[in-house]
């Protein structure tokens, strides 16, 4: 059985774009950035929306980093994602893993999953954005910032590992063809 640590290699990958503006790789998204931040994402996924706004303005606040959301929940059309891009305002690359094979070797479970990648193609971050607690909350925790932080500054990231929460990727159910 293969796992994944921090510090190795990530795979690449080409996928198209939802927006229907070609194809993305994970070289490119790399290029002249110090690293990049890929996020498994759903629009479908509650847990998703709730992050709308920080993934919008990931790019703007790190310009240094590439950026792009990995559409790979099984059953989510891409329509459905087109929906929630134009009902949500969202303004980040997503593209689109149909059959979540890039999320099988990524290791990616759910959505949303982060990961953040070093100029080399090497993981230094993987997990939540934060504990999923509000902000205004006395045990909320942010993981990904302060990770972020701490890569760009070129210190040794202190929890480079948090456990996600959210949509399953692939569900363990079956699926009913009709509703009973």
């Amino acid at each position: 059985m293969q796992t994944q640590h921090i510090g190795d290699r990530m795979p690449a990958f080409r996928l198209p774009r939802l927006d229907g503006g070609g194809e993305q790789s994970l070289e490119e998204l790399l290029r002249e950035r110090r690293g990049a931040l890929v996020v498994f994402w759903s629009g479908t996924c509650a847990h998703c929306v709730r992050y709308d706004g920080y993934f919008n303005e990931f790019a703007g606040r790190h310009p240094e980093l590439g950026f792009a959301a990995i559409a790979s929940r099984v059953n989510e059309s891409a329509e459905q994602m087109r929906a929630a891009v134009r009902e949500r305002g969202l303004r980040f690359a997503i593209l689109r893993d149909e059959g979540a094979g890039v999320a099988r070797q990524w290791y990616s479970q759910q959505t949303p999953r982060c990961y953040l990648i070093d100029a080399g193609g090497h993981l230094r971050y993987r997990g939540a954005i934060d504990n999923f607690k509000l902000a205004t909350d006395p045990e909320y925790l942010e993981y990904l910032e302060p990770a972020v932080g701490q890569f760009l500054r070129g210190e040794a990231i202190g929890r480079a590992d948090t456990p996600s929460f959210g949509c399953a990727i692939e569900t363990v159910y079956y699926q009913l063809p009709k509703q009973l």
